[in-house]
C-alpha cells in the first residue's frame, strides 16, 4: 500500500511539526510527511479475529496517505515470527516494525530500538500502564518495545451441555474432574493444547504450576526451585485430567486446532480467548448461543493467569526509525485504538488503564471473565524477575513439555526433575 501527498500538503504538515511536534501530529489527527521513497515493513502474526486485520490494514493506509510513505503490511503464522525475527537480526535486514509475542522482546533488547517516549507518551496520556504490559517491554530502565493488546484468556465451556448432565460450571477442581468424566463419557470430553504453541499451552502449564505453589526460581532469580512437592503435585494431577476428562489428542494441538474442535462440537470445554466466541457467533450460531466462559477453579495456592500479550518493535538495523515510531503512535492513538479495540471484541485488553471500565467489557455478560482475568494474572518466570532467561525458558517451552513428558509415560517426578535442569542451563546456577 502506498501513497504521496502534494508539496503544498507536505509544507503544511512540515510546519505542523516544527510547530506542534508529535503532540501537534497525534491531535490533528495527522501523520507526519518523510522523504519521497520512505518505505515501512511490518511484519505481524494473522490475528484471530479476522476483521482487526483488515481494519489494521485500512488504519495503515491512512497513515500512508498522509505521510507520503509505503507501509508493507506482512502476516505470518504467530508461531514463526521468532524465527523471522532472528534471521533479521542476523542478516541485519529485514521489517522496521515486529509485532512480538508475550515477553519475547528481553530475547532481542540489544538489538531493538529504545521506545521511551512513544511508550510513556502514549501511557501519559491513556492512565498509564498495567504492569503486566509494561513488564513485557521494559529492560535495563529503557521501554524496548510498545505493548499493543494483552490477550483476553480464561476457560471456554458449553453450558448447554454441562446443564444436559445435570452441571453448572465447577467451582473446584474436584468439580472439574466429575464434570470432564460425564462429558467425556458421552462423547464430549474437555480440550486442551499441549503442542509447542506460543499461548494455549503454556496459559495452561504455567498456572497449573503456580496454582498449586510451585514457581520456577527464587524472587531474586538466583536459584531454580521448580523441583518441588507442589510442582510434582500439579504435574500429578494434570496426569489424572488427562486420563479422566481430556481428548488425547491435544498433545498434537496447536492455538488453532482446540478451537476447531470446539467449533465443531467435538469437545465441550477448553482454555481460550474469546476468538472461539466471536468466530461461533458468526457463523455457528448452536455453539454461540449454548457457549459461556469461567474462570480457573482456584487450586491450593490460588487462583491464577498468565496471560498472552502482543508488543510494537523498532529494529535497530531499520533505517527508517523516526517513521517507525511515528506508525507506532499514529494506530496506538486513541482515535485509531479504539476502533481497533472495538472490532476484536474482547479478544484483547488495551495495556494502558484508560480503556478498564470500557463499554464494551459490558456489552455482554458471557464476556465478563475475561478482564477479571488480569487482577491474578503472572509474568513467566515466577517469583523471579521479568527478563530475558524467562523469556528463554518460555520459548524453548520447557514448563509444557514437562507436563507432555509425563502425559507421554515419564513419571512426574522424572519430568519435573527434567525441567529443573533446563531451567537451571538457562539460569547458570
Amino acid at each position: 500500500m502506498s501513497a504521496s501527498v502534494s508539496r503544498r500538503q507536505f509544507l503544511a504538515l512540515s510546519a505542523g511539526i516544527a510547530a506542534g511536534g508529535i503532540e501537534g501530529i497525534v491531535d490533528s489527527r495527522r501523520a507526519p510527511a518523510y522523504a519521497q521513497g520512505t518505505r515501512l515493513h511490518l511484519l505481524q502474526w494473522s490475528h484471530f479475529i479476522p476483521a482487526a486485520d483488515t481494519l489494521f490494514e485500512t488504519q495503515a493506509r491512512e497513515f500512508g496517505k498522509q505521510a507520503g510513505v509505503e507501509i508493507q503490511i506482512e502476516r505470518i503464522d504467530q508461531n514463526a515470527l521468532q524465527t523471522r525475527a532472528t534471521a533479521a537480526i542476523q542478516s541485519g535486514a529485514g521489517p522496521d516494525i515486529i509485532i512480538l509475542a508475550n515477553n519475547h522482546p528481553h530475547l532481542y533488547e540489544s538489538s531493538l530500538v529504545d521506545v521511551s517516549d512513544v511508550a510513556e507518551e502514549i501511557g501519559g496520556k491513556q492512565g498509564g500502564w498495567y504492569d503486566y504490559a509494561k513488564v513485557n517491554c521494559v529492560a535495563g530502565g529503557r521501554w524496548i518495545g510498545v505493548p499493543q493488546f494483552i490477550i483476553s484468556w480464561a476457560i471456554t465451556y458449553r453450558e448447554d451441555w454441562f446443564k444436559e448432565a445435570g452441571f453448572e460450571y465447577p467451582k473446584t477442581w474436584d468439580d472439574f474432574r466429575k464434570v470432564g468424566r460425564a462429558l467425556k463419557a458421552k462423547g464430549r470430553p474437555f480440550g486442551q493444547a499441549f503442542g509447542h504453541s506460543i499461548n494455549d499451552p503454556n496459559n495452561w502449564c504455567y498456572p497449573l504450576v503456580w496454582m498449586w505453589g510451585g514457581m520456577e526460581v527464587r524472587q531474586d532469580g538466583r536459584g531454580v526451585v521448580l523441583n518441588s512437592k507442589n510442582t510434582l503435585d500439579a504435574v500429578k494431577f494434570n496426569d489424572v485430567l488427562w486420563k479422566e476428562v481430556f481428548d488425547e489428542g491435544g498433545l498434537a494441538w496447536d492455538d488453532g486446532n482446540n478451537n476447531r474442535a470446539y467449533l465443531s462440537s467435538e469437545i465441550s470445554l477448553t482454555g481460550n480467548a474469546p476468538s472461539i466466541y466471536v468466530a461461533a457467533r458468526q457463523k455457528f450460531p448452536d455453539v454461540y448461543q449454548g457457549t459461556n466462559h469461567g474462570h480457573y477453579p482456584p487450586g491450593p495456592a490460588g487462583r491464577f493467569y498468565w496471560l498472552p500479550a502482543w508488543n510494537s518493535v523498532v529494529m535497530r538495523y531499520s533505517k527508517n526509525q523516526k517513521a517507525a515510531k511515528d506508525f507506532i503512535r499514529f494506530y496506538m492513538d486513541r482515535a485509531r485504538f479504539d476502533r481497533y479495540f472495538e472490532t476484536m471484541d474482547t479478544f484483547g485488553i488495551p495495556g494502558t488503564k484508560a480503556y478498564r471500565d470500557h463499554a464494551l467489557w459490558k456489552k455482554d455478560p458471557r464476556t465478563a471473565v475475561f478482564p477479571e482475568t488480569l487482577a491474578s494474572a503472572r509474568q513467566v518466570g515466577h517469583a523471579g524477575p521479568p527478563g530475558r532467561k524467562a523469556t528463554e525458558a518460555l520459548s524453548k517451552y520447557i514448563i509444557v513439555d514437562m507436563f507432555a513428558k509425563a502425559i507421554q509415560g515419564m513419571k512426574p517426578e522424572d519430568a519435573v526433575a527434567w525441567a529443573a535442569g533446563e531451567l537451571k542451563k538457562i539460569y547458570d546456577v
